[in-house]
């Protein structure tokens, strides 16, 4: 607290020099002169103000500590905080409710394009890509686009609507591979949960761009990481999901996040993006049409 003016000085006392320099701009900023002093007795550091501004410097600098309170160490300006939401995610949650609509229109459409371990290793590659726009029943379509769209949405918003939306699906087919790779021997699975964990994955990577800009920026990188890697594993470790497709999702989406958070111009990038949405289009065609003319 400050000290008690005395008749031919008056000196406020801080606890620092950081402090110190602080209240001195806090006071320039009201117009009170004042000069940073420095004793070799406790308290060190302090303010000289002139008597008649005593009341009012005191004044101040109360009310800036009320509003810089340091008792709320969970409170931290957000860096580059501009979280934008890309309806485009819509579009492909229409993309998807149209192939579930299909899928149950015709019966062969399913073991077509599944993801079959055994038909994989058979030289059928094009599951890897198929798989991701077909669904189990109507809650497992639900669940995938309740979480998809805002997940996909921020993702593409971030990095922009073609970019966003290829990367989440690179990282699904990635996701899909793993689990023939490491998982049974025999299995059939089914779903866009690794496309959807490849679109967390993305924005759990974007705080890497701002790791050199504070000094805190490391612990927001790190902090972001972690409660995307929490929602993971709430959203993502279901017994009866393909937990190896969402965990390799999840980190293709990150190690590809990363990526690009380090060229963020991307995003912007009208022609980028257009050729990144028509590679995603022709990534999902192609192997379409090979799986439906397989055999034939």
């Amino acid at each position: 607290m400050p000290e008690q003016p005395e008749q031919n000085i008056v000196r406020i006392p801080a606890r620092s020099q950081q402090q110190v320099m602080d209240w001195s701009l806090v006071l320039a900023s009201q117009e009170i002169d004042t000069v940073i002093d420095f004793s070799p007795e406790p308290p060190h550091w302090g303010l000289i103000v002139a008597p008649p501004d005593y009341e009012r410097a005191r004044a101040a600098i109360a009310q800036y500590q009320i509003e810089n309170r340091a008792a709320w160490p969970w409170r931290r300006e957000l860096i580059e905080a501009d979280t934008v939401f890309d309806a485009g995610s819509i579009v492909w949650a229409m993309l998807i409710m149209s192939f579930f609509w299909v899928q149950n229109a015709r019966d062969y459409f399913t073991g077509a394009g599944a993801l079959d371990s055994n038909a994989i290793g058979e030289g059928q590659w094009w599951r890897l890509f198929t798989a991701i726009m077909l669904h189990g029943d109507a809650a497992h379509l639900a669940t995938n686009l309740v979480f998809g769209v805002s997940l996909l949405g921020l993702a593409m918003g971030r990095y922009g609507t073609g970019i966003g939306l290829l990367a989440s699906y690179l990282a699904g087919v990635f996701g899909n591979l793993v689990s023939w790779l490491l998982g049974p021997a025999q299995f059939v699975s089914l779903g866009a949960s690794g496309m959807v964990f490849g679109g967390l994955g993305l924005l759990a990577a974007q705080s890497v761009a701002v790791w050199w800009k504070t000094r805190h920026a490391p612990r927001y990188a790190l902090g972001g990481l972690f409660a995307a890697v929490m929602l993971f594993v709430l959203l993502g470790l279901s017994p009866r999901s393909n937990i190896l497709a969402h965990a390799g999702g999840f980190v293709c989406g990150v190690v590809l996040g990363t990526g690009l958070a380090l060229w963020r111009p991307l995003a912007g990038n009208a022609i980028v993006n257009f050729f990144a949405g028509l590679s995603f289009g022709i990534l999902v065609l192609v192997p379409w049409l090979i799986a439906l003319n397989w055999g034939s």
